[in-house]
């Protein structure tokens, strides 16, 4: 239906690196976020650059593949909607908890997240179940950062 996938591909790896940018330009690992009190079970700085550069290239690969398999132009504008939006929620939460320094407030906006990235999962499996897989790992990492902003939360609160 639409043709080579050079375009898409290009398109979708683009506003990749673009969020990936964009969340990593307001991620802040100086002497506040250090100072946090995090639990033991925190991954080690050097490991959440890797696990995000694998979670954003399923990402992009499931975005590509859902808009190249939904049938019609209505249901790929959706798709894109869909991971535009997702988009935004993913850098806010970087913007909430990094830049403002507001765990707090990332939190409830990581809720809205995870419902995002759970309303991708759902609506890219109706016309692809790949698309719909490759976004897992995805929804996993959040919930492990949620549990992790959590308690953050809880160890260093209030905030604000």
């Amino acid at each position: 239906m639409r043709g080579t996938l050079v375009l898409p591909v290009t398109i979708a790896t683009f506003a990749a690196i673009i969020v990936a940018t964009l969340g990593a330009t307001v991620t802040d690992l100086g002497p506040w976020y250090q100072s946090l009190a995090k639990p033991d079970w925190t991954p080690p700085d050097g490991l959440f650059p890797i696990i995000w550069t694998l979670v954003f290239a399923l990402i992009t690969v499931s975005g590509v593949t859902a808009w190249r398999a939904a049938p019609d132009r209505p249901a790929a504008q959706w798709v894109i909607s869909l991971f535009a939006l997702n988009a935004f929620l993913n850098i806010t939460w970087s913007l909430l908890f990094f830049r403002l320094q507001r765990p707090d407030l990332a939190m409830a906006e990581l809720v809205v997240l995870w419902l995002s990235i759970a309303l991708l999962i759902f609506y890219c499996k109706r016309f692809s179940k790949l698309a719909a897989w490759l976004l897992v790992p995805y929804l996993i990492w959040v919930t492990v950062a949620g549990a992790l902003n959590w308690s953050v939360v809880q160890l260093n609160g209030p905030f604000g």
